[in-house]
């Protein structure tokens, strides 16, 4: 037991018999994205520090740490490494096939599971396939085949809520019955990040809504303690329509018990989420109710612990306890359990055996060669104007799209080509960075460039447009203010996948103005603006002209809220997802040869320096970079390369 709950008992009535108090043990797995064996397939050598195969071993320990523990998790575990790509679009799941994340789920004993927004990134058909062979229940109470009238009429693709009906034993050894109940939801944005795929087949609604007209029935039906499965982060406090991070309000809503959280590939508790109203870091609670979030590709397991009595004919929860374990923390926390506790069979060798045959399958197909660079690519400096892998995928969707438009009406249309760094650091760390070396390259050479299964897409828009495209990238920097030396170059808070390079531009970045738009999205104020120069074949770019923008699906139908991206500005949709572009582009090259220039560069800043976080590997390329005079600072407690940089 928590040493907080053991302290909370000492002090309790004496009245209260504690011999019949319940443990009940929660643990939670987010935000897997099919990392299933601790290996990194885009820099093809082994990482410790995830995989479901290695947190197995933490499972296992937890269990044998409390007599009574439920399994769960919050989704996106289908898709995100090569390992997805290859079962969904190389071998894909034949009838009867068991995807390798459903088998090491039932070895493991899953309690339930339910969807993220990427379980539906290869299509529903797939989707379905995938799911056929669990062996625990998947629930998802706003993801729907069709809406009704009534929240509670509407058909849905898996069932809203599962009541799951337990024996747990006191500590005196007595078993008792619960019934917990489990209710997942999601951000309903997928109909909009996948509506290719989707349009027709899938609804989504509100996920607040969805929660607070569920409840009631769940605890109608005889729920206990009701657990809430949100694949969403941690956000605004107020409930808006249809918001993506929601965890605030969903624990706000009367009837949930427990809040399990991810989406956002963060930890919680954290000091990240301090001085928010209603998060308390140091009890591990949102409104009052416990809530966990684990990481990202089973970078953490997360633990509630509750302290749970029967008084009156019904449950109350008298304590909990909320922590994570993460897997660098692994050797300290992998300790044996006390001889009086319970131990269980350890299912880790035999989930290692199974995610095995999938991982050797997967490293002989990524393997191959596909073509030669005579460059090395890498996206260590993306923020600094120099990246040739972004170069890279921009020239090779453009040249698709200039292919596919000619004759159309669109045809006599300038093209630009429009990618953001699926690798620049962030969230996922020192090593979330593209490193390809000269020479040959693989199909892992392509997932490491293009690591999302997005389809090829173009827009019409126009100069007026672009302006505003740029200046949603643009806020990916913090403010720069002069004299000064030393200040952080990036908001920690934007997504990488979010900074738009346009290329057949030229433009400026003034680091001194203040960012236009919030991290998500949000504008600030339309005064602000840190843009300059922006000029096409040497010309000011004029706001009326219309231009082709090539990008891909998740961005084209409006993710991300970029200006003018939406359904109606859609010229050009493909089945061909951008990493089969990619390669087909590099297959047809005797030999590519990408330069690292990008279409932007800074306006000087005088007598100021910042400082770029950065990947270790980056130190043997710092002279790309030389004109910023780099100064390395170390390596910050992260992982990350710290350089200093003249501006």
């Amino acid at each position: 037991m928590h040493e907080n709950m053991k302290q909370e008992w000492a002090s309790f009535d004496s009245g209260i018999d504690v011999s019949t108090a319940v443990e009940l043990r929660i643990m939670e797995t987010t935000d897997l994205h099919v990392h299933l064996y601790p290996y990194d397939y885009y820099a093809d050598c082994p990482n410790p520090d995830l995989g479901l195969s290695r947190l197995a071993e933490l499972i296992d320990i937890a269990r044998q740490q409390v007599p009574n523990c439920l399994l769960f998790d919050n989704g996106d575990f289908l898709q995100g490494t090569p390992v997805g790509d290859f079962f969904a679009y190389d071998r894909g799941l034949r009838e009867g096939d068991l995807h390798p994340v459903m088998a090491a789920m039932n070895t493991l004993r899953y309690d339930a599971i339910t969807l993220g927004n990427h379980e539906f990134n290869y299509g529903l058909g797939f989707l379905e396939k995938s799911l056929m062979q669990a062996e625990f229940p998947v629930v998802s109470a706003n993801i729907l085949r069709q809406s009704a009238a009534r929240i509670r009429d509407d058909q849905h693709f898996t069932t809203p809520y599962k009541l799951l009906r337990r024996k747990v034993t006191d500590r005196a050894g007595r078993a008792h019955d619960i019934c917990i109940g489990v209710i997942g939801v999601a951000p309903p944005q997928i109909t909009t990040w996948e509506r290719q795929a989707l349009l027709g087949q899938i609804q989504t609604r509100d996920m607040v809504d969805s929660v607070r007209a569920w409840v009631p029935e769940m605890r109608e039906a005889g729920a206990d303690i009701v657990v809430l499965l949100a694949h969403s982060g941690i956000g605004a406090i107020r409930h808006t329509e249809n918001m993506e991070n929601a965890v605030i309000p969903l624990a706000a809503i009367e009837g949930v018990d427990v809040v399990l959280s991810g989406h956002s590939h963060q930890v919680f508790p954290s000091r990240t989420f301090a001085d928010i109203p209603g998060v308390d870091i140091a009890r591990g609670t949102v409104c009052g109710k416990p809530t966990v979030m684990s990481g990202f590709f089973g970078s953490h397991l997360g633990l509630i612990d509750l302290s749970l009595i029967r008084s009156g004919g019904r449950w109350e929860m008298l304590d909990s306890a909320v922590s994570t374990r993460a897997l660098r923390d692994a050797a300290q926390t992998l300790i044996p359990p006390a001889p009086q506790q319970r131990k269980v069979p350890l299912d880790s060798p035999k989930v290692r055996r199974i995610v095995a045959s999938a991982h050797e399958a997967v490293l002989e197909s990524i393997r191959q060669p596909i073509g030669r660079s005579t460059t090395a690519i890498n996206s260590f400096f993306v923020y600094l104007g120099k990246s040739a892998a972004t170069g890279l995928v921009a020239e090779a969707q453009r040249s698709f799209i200039v292919q596919k438009l000619a004759g159309s009406a669109h045809a006599d249309l300038p093209v630009l080509s429009s990618v953001a760094p699926p690798k620049a650091g962030g969230l996922a760390g020192p090593r979330n960075f593209t490193n390809i070396a000269s020479g040959v390259l693989t199909l892992r050479s392509l997932a490491d460039l293009y690591v999302y299964p997005n389809r090829i897409a173009a827009l019409r828009l126009t100069g007026r447009d672009i302006l505003l495209w740029l200046e949603r990238a643009a806020s990916a920097y913090n403010r720069i203010m002069p004299g000064m030396g030393e200040q952080n170059l990036m908001d920690f808070r934007f997504a990488g996948y979010n900074f738009e390079v346009l290329y057949g531009l030229d433009y400026r970045i003034d680091l001194t103005a203040p960012a236009r738009f919030e991290p998500d999205g949000t504008e600030i104020s339309p005064d602000h603006a840190r843009i300059r120069s922006v000029r096409w074949q040497g010309e000011p770019l004029d706001p009326d002209a219309e231009f082709i923008v090539c990008t891909n699906s998740f961005r084209a139908h409006g993710a991300g809220g970029f200006a003018g991206a939406c359904p109606d500005a859609i010229v050009f949709e493909d089945a061909a997802i951008t990493r089969d572009v990619l390669r087909d582009y590099v297959a047809t090259q005797e030999a590519v040869s990408v330069c690292a220039d990008m279409p932007f560069s800074f306006l000087p800043v005088p007598g100021a320096s910042a400082v770029l976080r950065t990947g270790l590997a980056a130190h043997d390329h710092l002279d790309v970079i030389a004109k910023h005079q780099p100064e390395l600072l170390g390596v910050d407690p992260k992982g990350f390369l710290r350089v200093k940089i003249a501006l």
